[in-house]
């Protein structure tokens, strides 16, 4: 047997969609956990798109044009929490939880070509970083997500989850955080100092740039 292709996996969900194109909102599924931030009775699933040609490229497919081969952007240098000669830990001001994270190797790869000589410090790093976040007095636990739509540089990222606030538990962390207020600068400082500290004591490295400049 021969694993699906597109065309079959797309023509499946196309007869489960009604005759305007939409699947049925799965009500016994993620709308129908106390931790889904919308009421069910309206929402409605977009109608499905037809099946592109072929995955878009992606920004940084070339090595050559990938933000990492341009040098240091001062404005990302500012927002480093941590780094060392291979890794650069970055803080996302625009989060509106108590901490997000980025964690990308300075060499060009994605996760699927992680070479073996960084492969195993990632999984310290992502053990260092997780423990950090989880230990901040406002986070009740992280989240670890890879997106590979948008670049071809490998990054991850690390969501900390309110403490106590259990409606944001798990997969609609993101679209409750969309709405919540802002974070002020140097909350998101005084939290990713925390992170740094924890980081600095486990594995070595660099400190938050804020702080050398």
């Amino acid at each position: 047997m021969q694993p699906e292709t597109p065309e079959e996996f797309y023509a499946r969900v196309r007869t489960a969609a009604g005759p305007d194109g939409r699947l049925a909102v799965a009500v016994e599924e993620m709308p129908g956990w106390d931790i889904f931030p919308f009421e069910i009775e309206s929402l409605r699933m977009k109608p499905l798109q037809p099946l592109a040609d072929a995955e878009p490229p992606r920004s940084g497919e070339d090595p050559a044009e990938c933000s990492c081969s341009r040098g240091p952007d001062p404005a990302a240098l500012q927002r480093e929490v941590w780094s060392n000669e291979r890794w650069v830990l970055h803080l996302d001001t625009s989060s509106r939880l108590p901490i997000g994270l980025n964690l990308g190797p300075r060499e060009h790869c994605d996760l699927p070509t992680v070479p073996e000589h960084l492969a195993g410090e990632m999984g310290t790093l992502i053990v260092a970083v997780s423990a950090a976040v989880e230990g901040l007095p406002s986070v009740g636990r992280v989240q670890l997500a890879k997106y590979g739509d948008g670049g071809a540089h490998l990054h991850l990222f690390f969501f900390g989850r309110p403490a106590r606030m259990l409606q944001l538990r798990g997969s609609p962390l993101l679209d409750w955080e969309e709405n919540l207020p802002s974070v002020p600068l140097e909350v998101h400082r005084a939290n990713a100092e925390a992170v740094a500290d924890h980081l600095l004591s486990a594995v070595g490295g660099t400190g938050p740039a804020w702080l050398r400049s």
